[in-house]
């Protein structure tokens, strides 16, 4: 079925009787690396398979969320390398502008100083140092979680080849006007002093103040109402809408604006909505998004009234108040003077938030530079829409263009000291020159360079190419671009995947980065809850590592896997799966000693019992099946499929169907310790991508062979034996209702009974021992009285129970629950004959009520027919 030319000396075939994670799993990974199973070969004639890891922040620990993800790109990456790819993981970590000069600047505050004091330069090198010190730790964490990644091309996005790509396409999109500087209103974080972009903002509803606000004097009044009276200060206009007749009269009208000594203009505009509120709103251009956009539309000046804190930088009363504060004593001023109409508070409205340090963002005007996206984001779009990338699940399409079709103008400067730095140089006449990464900057007396950095996702959205080479046509390039598939939450679409299609489109002549976008959802609580750190249901991977292994976390991620679904973990489910891998390790360990080989070639068929036969035809169904569940990312199914086989198919069944074959010996039991050998090496090629370590040290003892990270990928054979797979699941259909029917009488599992089995002239005569065998069944012998008869399977089963159970007090029992079920379905059908309880019944508690008598009608059926099975007492 399989072949593999790795040719080693036979291993040891004695296993420990236990498995032991944390013996196994460092060791094993690191011989992994030692041998360079994980290194790529650009020169090698296999087709190339590439993924680029999400690269994670260089300030980040391993959360659930990595480990789900890497969990999934390791699966995909050794099945190819084992399918025969030139298969590329690609490590690396993201320089994180803000969270990254956040952490060392908390460290300076420790210290009692702050970046200003050491200056830019003394600064960077000190990031570069912390960087050093504490960064990466994740990808250490990464290598317990055996994450098969070429380390030997690890990147970091402020590496020189990095800076290089940054510099070179920055200068392209300048020379194409593709970036331009202009003054616009941005999300600024008076926290982080910097730009962010709309993106980075998350939104929550905050409980604020709406005050309705008199303007105007005598007849020349009107009404606004805001949230922020603060930037009231910065009004230069108040805009109605020009039909709106209650106002037609001040349009054109200067009207004197309360507490400065100015008078504003009344303006028309049909952004206003005249059903909102009053239907006139107050215009601060410099502090509003569509503000600035009247403003820009009706030449009103724009008046910045807070500086870079939050701090108001006018009008004496007010100035240097917070802004916070500044709102509550300019209300308390409008009321002084009567020109509060009406207050409410609590007032609940959606307020952005920095999504880094949570702090409240303010809207300001600022000189900042922008990428022009609207033919980046065209060609984005279009990729998509033509078939060159497919976004799994199709479904997640909508989000995807809902983004890229109506992205703005991207902010790309951040007012940070930690990044890449902008490459232009200011003349000491106005001159403004962008300098690529072989050119020489400008010097002499005047010029400098623009103090800002760039976005960190200006030069993240760059990774699938930069980290291969670009802008220089190495082999890496040649080889391993455009990547194949791209997985990744579907929360970062914006953030990242579309970034990548833009600049990899425009850099790399219209060849997309990636053939497949696969989304997959977030992990949360095993009660769908987000996980978070300020909440109790945080888990660090670690310590379920440490507690259950790393196969075992694997496991349950990748069981939970369904595309763009969200992953809902407990650790239940984790010592489910731990359970599963001490499964595997029992069951091949006795496996193998009891004759399971691989040496030689499979014996004819017709040398092979039937249960043979339905093994090997169930396990190249699961070949074709896991196959297909990876080619469509359903790693939920495909780990399904591979637990129900091993656990149900191969151990409960095979192995307990063949335990009387391999007991008598002979020939037979080698055919079959054949089979078995067979059945477990592609088993542990099938799960090697989702649980490595349990599996890899299983089949080089089973097999002798060198490891299952370059062993080859199991192909369906076409072999299927039908009638076989009949046969047997006859077979377990007699064992499946004999054991219902001995639980049901409530005898032990390894309590043996008396009994006849009539199986002539069926096709289950030739398993009666093994039937026998897994059902604890004695042979009938002298005195055998058959006190119940179960017909199954087109067979009879007479069990002789006089000596096993209490006849009379077993019926006493089974009355009395019998009693209690009917008593559940009258009380259940009166509910529901009753129709004034049903007109105000919830939907949720009638749903409930019919379950409970759908319930009680299974229970009153299988206790009557347990009744009639028993013997007459």
């Amino acid at each position: 079925m399989t072949e593999n030319t790795q040719q080693q000396p036979a291993a040891n075939p004695e296993l420990p009787t236990q498995y032991a994670p944390a013996e196994v799993e460092g060791k094993l990974y690191e011989r992994w690396v030692e041998r360079g199973y994980f290194e790529a070969d650009a020169k090698s004639e296999k087709p190339a398979y590439t993924i680029v890891i999400p690269p994670p922040n260089v300030t980040g620990s391993l959360h659930l969320g990595h480990a789900f993800q890497h969990t999934l790109m390791d699966a995909l990456t050794r099945r190819k390398r084992m399918q025969g790819y030139e298969s590329l993981w690609l490590p690396g970590m993201d320089h994180a502008g803000i969270a990254t000069q956040n952490k060392v600047e908390q460290q300076l505050a420790e210290e009692g100083k702050s970046r200003h004091d050491l200056g830019r330069e003394e600064f960077v090198d000190r990031v570069w140092q912390w960087k050093e010190e504490y960064g990466g730790k994740i990808l250490g964490q990464m290598r317990r979680l055996g994450d098969g990644v070429d380390w030997s091309r690890e990147r970091f996005t402020m590496d020189e080849g990095l800076s290089k790509a940054v510099q070179t396409i920055f200068k392209k999109l300048y020379d194409d006007e593709l970036i331009y500087r202009a003054e616009r209103i941005i999300n600024w974080c008076p926290r982080c002093l910097t730009a962010i972009s709309d993106i980075e903002v998350e939104y929550q509803d905050d409980a604020g103040e709406l005050v309705s606000i008199k303007y105007g004097e005598g007849e020349d009044t009107l009404v606004v109402a805001t949230t922020r009276a603060e930037t009231m200060l910065g009004d230069t206009a108040v805009a109605v809408h020009p039909d709106d007749e209650r106002y037609a009269h001040l349009i054109g009208k200067q009207i004197k604006l309360p507490l400065t000594d100015r008078t504003i203009p009344v303006v028309a505009d049909t952004h206003v909505d005249p059903e909102f509120g009053t239907g006139a709103v107050k215009v601060t251009p410099a502090h509003d998004p569509n503000d600035f956009a009247i403003g820009q539309r009706h030449d009103l000046p724009s008046l910045t009234v807070m500086d870079e804190h939050g701090v108001i930088t006018v009008h004496g009363p007010f100035l240097g108040l917070d802004r916070f504060e500044a709102r509550s004593t300019i209300v308390g001023a409008l009321r002084e003077q009567g020109r509060i109409v009406a207050e409410k508070r609590p007032y609940m409205h959606s307020v952005g938030h920095c999504s880094r340090c949570k702090t409240t963002v303010e809207p300001r005007l600022s000189m900042q530079w922008w990428v022009k996206v609207g033919p980046l984001a065209q060609a984005a779009g279009d990729a998509v829409r033509d078939g060159r990338v497919k976004i799994h699940p199709q479904e997640m399409e909508k989000r995807y263009f809902d983004w890229v079709d109506n992205m703005h103008d991207w902010c790309i400067s951040r007012q940070l000291w930690w990044g890449h730095r902008i490459p232009i140089w200011y003349g000491p006449d106005g001159e403004v020159v962008c300098v690529g990464p072989d050119e020489q900057p400008p010097s002499g007396e005047g010029w400098t360079q623009d103090s800002d950095v760039l976005d960190t996702w200006f030069s993240s959205g760059l990774w699938p190419f930069s980290t291969l080479g670009w802008p220089e046509k190495t082999p890496d390039l040649e080889k391993f671009y455009a990547t194949d598939v791209l997985l990744t939450g579907h929360d970062i679409i914006f953030f990242w995947v579309a970034r990548m299609m833009m600049f990899g489109l425009y850099a790399m002549d219209g060849v997309a980065p990636f053939h497949t976008i696969a989304l997959t959802g977030l992990v949360r609580d095993e009660f769908g809850k987000k996980m978070s750190k300020s909440n109790p249901n945080a888990v660090d991977p670690l310590d379920w590592m440490d507690k259950y292994g790393s196969d075992a976390v694997r496991f349950t991620l990748a069981k939970g896997a369904n595309p763009g679904a969200d992953v809902p973990i407990g650790e239940d489910w984790v010592q489910a799966s731990r359970n599963f891998a001490n499964k595997i390790w029992n069951a091949t360990r006795f496996a193998m000693m009891n004759g399971a080989t691989i040496e030689g070639e499979l014996p004819p068929t017709e040398q092979m019992t039937a249960t043979d036969r339905w093994i090997l035809s169930r396990l190249n169904s699961t070949v074709a099946q896991v196959d297909a569940y990876y080619e469509d990312y359903q790693f939920a199914k495909l780990s399904e499929a591979l637990y129900h086989f091993a656990w149900d198919e191969v151990f409960d069944w095979y192995v307990e169907l063949s335990k009387t074959t391999f007991f008598a010996g002979g020939e037979q039991a080698k055919v079959s310790g054949r089979v078995l050998g067979e059945v477990l090496d592609v088993l542990m090629r099938l799960l090697h991508p989702i649980v490595p370590f349990v599996t890899d040290t299983l089949w080089t003892t089973l097999t002798g062979r060198e490891s299952l990270v370059i062993a080859d990928w199991p192909k369906d054979s076409g072999f299927r034996d039908e009638a076989a797979e009949r046969e047997i699941e006859l077979v377990q259909q007699v064992v499946t209702e004999v054991r219902r029917f001995r639980s049901d009488q409530g005898l032990q599992p390894g309590q043996k009974v008396p009994a006849r089995l009539t199986l002539t002239g069926t096709a289950l005569a030739p398993h009666e021992a093994a039937i026998r065998q897994l059902l604890r069944l004695q042979p009938e012998g002298e005195g055998f009285a058959a006190t119940a008869t179960l017909p199954v399977a087109g067979a009879e089963v007479s069990l002789d129970l006089s000596g096993t159970i209490d006849v009379a007090a077993e019926r006493k029992r089974l009355a009395k629950d019998l009693a209690a079920a009917e008593k559940e379905k009258a009380q259940a059908n009166a509910k529901l004959g009753n129709e004034a309880f049903l007109a105000k019944a919830p939907d949720n508690v009638v749903d409930k009520i019919r379950g409970r008598l759908a319930k009680a009608d299974e229970d009153i059926a299988r206790i009557q027919a347990q009744l009639e099975r028993l013997p007459q007492a």
